[in-house]
């Protein structure tokens, strides 16, 4: 029963922290019109690390040698798949970027059967292969994709997107999620930066940005970060691919609700097909969708 109370928990925590990435995509789309979208990562991140470490001062030094190694290996992951997203997207639609990103839900169960030696049952492919045809109808236009340079690089930030999402499940335990989230804040922090100080960094110029980048940095990184981290201690890496595939259902809810977007059949259609897939795995009858364990020691 406590097994099942907290799977629920971390349910509701990926979703929660899944629901506030949705809503910064309309805040990023209006910001990054005034300061570049490398910039803004050099910002958020530092400000989300100090935020967390005065949320939970105690939490990195109770973290092991090999947690600090496992956690500055995610953190590097991460702030990879963030890079090349940002770049890609520059090259690129952000309908098509949205699609090609969304490719980790695939990605990351064959990544899980291949480095975690995972079986992935038939049921999740399932919701798997709904998920992925829900976030297409989301986000593709009638041009469909052309694979270019901004393609290629955010078929590479998908891939890394899962192999964060793999590693995280491998080795995140729920004493030390808090020290693991502000250490992979940090090192993406200094990865960003790093990115960022050649052209010059540039900050916002007025109050309205500086609390759009703030509340991004607290709820939709530091925090979504710890919920992450938590959740993966107790959720397998192919089930939060799935339950994390709500993103672009939650950016559509906001973007209608406060961006000013119209509600379409197409929306709908692929915001029901993406939430049929969670239900797939969250509510029907659990007849060991996926012989994943919840920590496995790599």
């Amino acid at each position: 029963m406590r097994e099942r109370h907290l799977t629920l928990l971390a349910t509701l925590a990926l979703l929660a922290m899944t629901a506030t990435w949705g809503s910064t995509f309309f805040l990023i789309k209006d910001l990054t019109d005034r300061i570049s979208a490398l910039d803004f990562l050099a910002v958020r991140f530092p400000i989300a690390t100090v935020a967390l470490f005065l949320m939970f001062p105690r939490a990195v030094g109770r973290l092991s040698p090999e947690s600090w190694r496992q956690a500055t290996v995610l953190g590097c992951l991460y702030a990879g798949a963030q890079v090349l997203q940002t770049i890609g997207l520059a090259h690129t639609a952000a309908s098509v970027s949205g699609f090609i990103t969304g490719l980790y839900v695939v990605l990351t169960p064959i990544l899980a059967a291949v480095l975690l030696r995972t079986r992935i049952g038939g049921l999740t492919w399932l919701a798997v292969a709904l998920a992925l045809a829900g976030i297409g109808v989301l986000t593709l236009q009638p041009a469909g994709v052309v694979f270019g340079y901004g393609e290629s690089l955010t078929l590479v930030a998908a891939l890394v997107y899962a192999l964060h999402i793999v590693g995280l499940g491998a080795w995140s335990t729920p004493g030390e999620a808090m020290g693991m989230s502000i250490v992979q804040l940090g090192v993406i922090s200094v990865v960003c930066f790093v990115g960022a100080v050649p052209n010059g960094i540039e900050l916002p110029d007025n109050g309205r940005d500086w609390a759009s980048i703030l509340y991004m940095a607290v709820f939709a990184a530091a925090l979504a970060m710890a919920g992450q981290t938590w959740a993966q201690a107790h959720l397998p890496p192919t089930r939060t691919a799935i339950i994390m595939s709500m993103e672009p259902v939650f950016a559509a809810f906001f973007a209608v609700l406060a961006g000013g977007e119209d509600l379409t059949t197409r929306l709908v259609s692929g915001g029901l097909m993406v939430l049929a897939a969670m239900l797939i795995v969250e509510l029907l009858p659990r007849r060991r969708i996926e012989a994943e364990v919840t920590h496995i020691a790599v």
